[in-house]
């Protein structure tokens, strides 16, 4: 928290609600920028980098025991030219100065603290410090005085660490190799591991802590719609149900937690993101059309309810950036969860009775810093309730109704997790992506028309024809140039509402700001696009010139993995050989590194690769696009999941006809009214006019 009657430090101006908090704290913080390099250059001082975000618990922490401490303050004033980053603003720095940390010290995360040269490469480094020797870690303040001091006393041995280690990242990102080939053997490769990492009681992949793996579930889902194999299926519903039954999604507000920190998703990190709703709500929703598990449709009914309500701007468009995990100091999750008291207090004694066996509310709940709290968890199945009370199972079910709508009411009332409303272009586009599955699979129109909304909003605040994407709107204005992930997840969205609205507008922009990639991102040597443009460079220019071609979902789903599936998707629905060909680009030159990392990090990519060695159907709905029977056939193909299936509607006029559809245009069969065609490759099924025969093609 940042105290009061302090003045206000060099944050206190930025849009960043995290650099914002820090502003009065008696740290003299520089933000990333030319000024603090050249006072560390000029002084010939380290530098404190501290990378964190206005979500983060732990950075909360150390904030209050640390960066409000007067002592510690003066000797990081002194000794230090402390800088903060806000890792949703600058994912940039943020991920290059990970793998710096990580290579030397093995640890990552946030609060990431790191010591730099001047120049800005990394010496040491590590997360969270606490205030004394706690946890096996050295207090802070031990390593704050040896840090400096070793670079006073041994000063080329620190700049050679710094060196050694820039050198070895430099080589580590130069390392893409294309001797594995695309096949089939890769993609079962990368299945079998997903199968071997897979928690068979608890779903998920791993043990603890468990994160939603929302890439690798794409990837699994558009692999069972083409071979059905059980084992998938029992893959994507196992860790799907786990992750909805568990305390990792808020059974009263909706919306899924960050992540698990055990194996059973029962406890989480409480901090809810744009970007894990976003992703959640696309596996769910087509899980929910490939499974028709009501459980599914609950989980991505409950995502929406809560961005609806908590996390959009539903007068303009867009969607915010976080909902904070706690409200002050000492807190841990106080306002999703409960004290058996507080729910007698609030329920009827049968609402109480009801609740306490679904979610497994007792005396004693699951929180180290409030025993008492209890994380709501589906325990038992309203049939298991209706067995040990011998109440009807009708009864029970409008028990738990009524008891969480006071639950939601009376947590309504609870001081609030602060809410980040940063706008950022690729979580926007990402939720856009999300909403436009659930209109497709759940049939939410709301969804569909808030999306399209949002993708208005975007293309007038983020867009500009010379720079490209932006990628923060904040405070009426837009900020820092776009990265790789801001146009390709963009571009992804405007294809899905060009699908859905089939306006050759939403297409034409969708080209626009795919071109624009290709020209400033793409690796004309190696294939692949890098996060930054070719001409990106400015503060501590060195470390940020490091060259990266994210194809690893770390935690979405990796920007090289979706500019696959956009540049597949702009082939299906332009017929341009140049979309293609960048697509067998791509995933030839990550092939390498997708084999070493496996399915869990590589759903993304996985995807990508999977819909270029089996290209999913075109569905093709030849007639005219106002005609009520062509609109029938385009809801059927739309609303069917297809595994990564493109749908188009043309006429006889248009400038562009899918090839193998082309030679059909004349013939009596196609002149008899709107048809039909899926087409896999070059072949094509008979037309049909018949939406439901369609929705079996499909």
């Amino acid at each position: 928290m940042a105290a009061t009657g302090r003045k206000g430090n060099r944050l206190l101006g930025e849009p960043s609600a995290y650099l914002r908090s820090a502003a009065h704290q008696p740290v003299d913080w520089y933000p990333w920028g030319e000024e603090a390099f050249a006072r560390a250059k000029a002084e010939d001082k380290p530098i404190l980098l501290d990378i964190g975000a206005v979500w983060c618990h732990w950075c909360h922490v150390i904030d209050q025991e640390s960066y409000e401490d007067p002592e510690i303050a003066k000797l990081i004033n002194e000794r230090f030219v402390p800088v903060k980053v806000d890792r949703d603003e600058r994912p940039d720095v943020d991920s290059r100065y990970q793998s710096a940390v990580n290579a030397i010290s093995g640890q990552g995360g946030w609060p990431l603290t790191a010591f730099l040269t001047p120049d800005g490469k990394v010496f040491y480094g590590g997360t969270y410090f606490p205030p004394k020797d706690l946890y096996g870690r050295p207090s802070f303040r031990r390593i704050l005085i040896s840090v400096s001091d070793h670079y006073k006393k041994e000063r080329a041995d620190a700049i050679n660490t710094a060196e050694s280690l820039h050198q070895a990242l430099a080589e580590r990102r130069r390392s893409h190799v294309h001797e594995v080939e695309v096949d089939e053997p890769l993609l079962k490769g990368a299945v079998d591991g997903l199968k071997g990492e897979f928690d068979p009681v608890n779903g998920g992949f791993g043990n603890s802590p468990k994160f939603p793996h929302p890439g690798t579930i794409e990837f699994l889902l558009a692999r069972y719609h083409r071979t059905k194999e059980d084992g998938l299926r029992n893959v994507i519903t196992r860790t799907l149900t786990g992750m909805a039954r568990g305390g990792v999604y808020d059974h009263v507000g909706g919306g899924f937690h960050r992540y698990s920190t055990d194996a059973m998703w029962i406890v989480p990190h409480f901090e809810k993101m744009a970007y894990d709703n976003a992703a959640l709500l696309s596996n769910y929703a087509k899980a929910w059309a490939v499974f028709k598990d009501p459980l599914f449709r609950v989980a991505a009914e409950g995502i929406i309810r809560w961005t609806d309500e908590v996390l959009s701007d539903r007068v303009h468009g867009g969607f915010y950036a976080s909902q904070d995990a706690d409200v002050g100091p000492g807190d841990d999750g106080d306002f999703f969860t409960w004290t058996l008291k507080e729910v007698r207090a609030i329920c009827t004694e049968e609402e109480t009775t009801a609740l306490a066996w679904r979610y497994d509310i007792g005396e004693r709940g699951e929180m180290h810093h409030n025993p008492a709290k209890n994380v709501l968890y589906a325990d038992k199945t309203p049939a298991e309730i209706a067995k040990e009370t011998g109440w009807p199972i009708e009864r029970v079910d409008a028990l738990l109704k009524s008891g969480l709508e006071k639950l939601r009411a009376a947590r309504a009332r609870r001081p609030t997790p602060f809410v980040d409303r940063t706008v950022y272009a690729n979580w926007n586009a990402m939720y856009a992506v999300a909403y436009l599955e659930a209109w497709r699979y759940l049939g939410r129109e709301d969804c569909r028309d808030f999306a399209l909304k949002t993708l208005r909003l975007a293309w007038d605040k983020l867009w500009d024809t010379e720079t490209g994407m932006h990628h923060q709107w904040a405070n009426g204005v837009r900020r820092i140039t776009g990265f790789l992930e801001d146009h390709v997840w963009f571009a992804a969205a405007l294809l899905d509402a060009y699908e859905a609205t089939q306006d050759p507008e939403w297409l034409g922009q969708a080209e626009t700001v795919t071109r624009f990639a290709i020209d400033h991102f793409w690796d004309a040597k190696g294939g692949g696009f890098f996060d930054l443009t070719h001409d990106a460079g400015g503060s501590a220019a060195s470390v940020l010139a490091l060259k990266r071609k994210p194809v690893e979902d770390s935690p979405s789903p990796s920007s090289n993995g979706i500019a696959g599936v956009v540049l597949q998707r702009l082939h299906h629905f332009t017929g341009k050989e140049d979309y293609r060909a960048r697509h067998d680009d791509l995933v030839r030159a990550f092939a390498g590194e997708g084999s070493r990392m496996g399915g869990i990090f590589g759903g993304a990519y996985f995807l990508a690769a999977e819909l270029w060695l089996h290209p999913p159907a075109q569905v093709v709905i030849v007639g005219p696009r106002n005609d009520v029977r062509t609109k029938a056939l385009l809801d059927s193909a739309t609303t069917t999941f297809g595994g990564g299936k493109t749908v188009l509607v043309v006429e006889r006029n248009d400038a562009y006809v899918p090839a193998p559809v082309a030679p059909m245009l004349s013939s009596k069969v196609a002149s008899g009214g709107p048809v039909a065609f899926v087409c896999q490759g070059t072949t094509c099924s008979m037309p049909t006019s018949d939406p439901e025969k369609l929705r079996t093609l499909v």
